[in-house]
């Protein structure tokens, strides 16, 4: 087996972490992919990304050595790699490389050619190290994560054990798809399987656990889970399911035969050799681990490898916070601030959750996304935008809430839109909450033109059954029949009384 290189993580340049792109290339044992970020920063935005599927590690076990095609796929896609990055003018490139090049015997050898051919080092990672990385990927977009990660590559299965934020255990095993030596029985890979696993102490039933799975096969397979029940959202990230639902899907899976399998709904081609492997290895943890649900992630080893060079007071701000100040940033106008907005509004909200409270900030940063859209469209086009942008730091409820709440800024969305792109992910009182903070938004918006010294010269507040918005006399001109009409729209859906108040000063 070959050491891996040790990794010492290294600070950005004061000049790259507000400035510059950066690149993680990641030399997987059965992709290589690129991925270039807007900066190095707490919800940093993917502005490539590129996978190509080498199979480095296909025949591992058989062999010891690295597939030969698959190499050659591999240096040809890197080089492709290291070209775009010079066109992209990025200088700041992690390379790393995981499990079927640490442990071939000509996996040194690779990473020598990729380093003369596309002048970037690459880090061969250890199994404990990508675990911590790829633990540390979910922690950066779930800082409250508690229970256990689980990141299956083509080569080696990363475990991690989650307790409420903190990554606590964390192991390597040799388990994936392209490495199963054809002379053994399905019977024989999976009972080595079980095997190793048994063995991890830590990887034991806890009280109200979430398996956090990353992979590109358990995605895959979410797909198709979502396919199989209607699933109004098609993003795959942070798509939870419950333990129940997840044991019986994976159950189907495996009844059902290589042909069947090609007829389900969402069924990858590319994944068909690896979705048995993979769903077999999910449904064992699910049964050993008990935990209540799964959660599908998108963040891992690349995102945690970021995540570990920020700095700590980088690393505690709220991800889905930091990610609506970036959206806003490059697309809405310079308006009326949206923390000014949140807490101009926060007054009549005093009954929500902390999360509502969350979810309501984030929609008011984004409140202005649509402004330069057909005002027809304004409210579908906010939903499902929102809907489909890459957020972190946001289940699909709080996505729905937030799409919700932008949209109902804009205007009533019609319930045959509702319906469709939402389905039932919000219940009664989420649906009534997420509209009376867009009605709220909206109202700011028409009192003040989207000028924050206006609003400040207001206040917007409640006390039992009746809504107030009180305002100096010489600023009640600006209370017009719009204004007033959206004021009541607002008391109405929160079931109060509205009072506009004067006061001479």
């Amino acid at each position: 087996m070959i050491l891996p290189k040790t990794v010492t993580p290294t600070p950005f340049s004061s000049g790259t972490i507000n400035a510059s792109a950066v690149a993680v290339i990641d030399v997987g044992s059965n992709s290589v992919r690129l991925v270039v970020y807007d900066q190095a920063k707490r919800a940093p935005i993917p502005l490539f990304n590129e996978k190509v599927l080498c199979g480095l590690g296909r025949g591992l076990d058989s062999t010891g050595r690295l597939n030969p095609e698959g190499a050659k796929l591999a240096l040809k896609s890197l080089q492709r790699f290291a070209a775009l990055a010079k066109a992209m003018n990025i200088s700041d490139i992690d390379a790393f490389a995981t499990a079927a090049v640490r442990e071939a015997i000509d996996g040194n050898d690779l990473v020598d050619q990729i380093e003369n051919h596309c002048g970037f080092p690459v880090q061969i990672i250890s199994g404990e190290e990508e675990a911590r990385l790829s633990g540390l990927g979910v922690l950066s977009e779930i800082p409250e994560a508690n229970g256990f990660m689980a990141d299956l590559g083509g080569a080696s299965l990363e475990l991690a054990h989650l307790d409420n934020g903190l990554n606590v255990d964390q192991t390597s095993l040799p388990i994936g798809p392209l490495r199963s030596p054809k002379n053994k029985g399905e019977k024989d890979v999976r009972k080595n399987i079980e095997n190793k696993l048994f063995k991890i102490n830590w990887l034991a039933p806890t009280n109200e656990s979430t398996l956090y799975a990353f992979g590109g096969a358990w995605r895959s397979w979410a797909r198709m889970h979502m396919k199989s029940i209607k699933y109004p959202l098609s993003v795959i990230h942070h798509y939870q399911v419950p333990l129940q639902s997840a044991l019986e899907f994976s159950r189907k899976i495996a009844r059902a035969s290589a042909n069947e399998l090609k007829s389900f709904s969402g069924f990858p081609e590319e994944r068909a050799e690896s979705i048995p492997f993979a769903n077999f290895v999910l449904q064992r943890l699910l049964e050993k681990t008990k935990v209540s649900s799964v959660i599908f992630s998108a963040y891992g080893a690349r995102e945690g490898l970021i995540f570990n060079r920020l700095s700590a007071s980088v690393r505690v701000e709220d991800p889905l916070i930091a990610a609506c100040h970036n959206l806003a940033s490059i697309t809405g106008r310079t308006t009326v601030d949206g923390e000014t907005l949140y807490n101009w509004i926060g007054a009549i909200f005093s009954e929500e959750t902390p999360n509502e409270s969350r979810l309501r900030r984030a929609a008011c940063l984004l409140a202005d996304l649509e402004w330069s859209d057909h005002p027809d469209y304004r409210a579908q086009h906010a939903l499902l935008r929102i809907l489909r942008y890459p957020l972190i730091g946001i289940d699909h409820p709080g996505r729905a809430y937030v799409a919700l709440a932008v949209a109902s800024r804009h205007a009533k969305v019609q319930q045959r839109i509702l319906v469709r792109a939402l389905g039932n992910i919000l219940n009664k009182r989420e649906l009534q909450r997420a509209r009376a903070a867009g009605l709220a938004i909206r109202l700011a918006y028409t009192f003040s033109g989207g000028v924050t010294s206006l609003l400040e010269q207001t206040h917007l507040y409640r006390e039992k059954n009746k809504i107030t918005l009180r305002l100096p006399s010489h600023a009640s001109v600006l209370v017009g029949n719009v204004v007033q009409r959206r004021f009541v729209s607002l008391a109405k859906e929160l079931e109060c009384e509205p009072n506009i108040l004067n006061v001479r000063l």
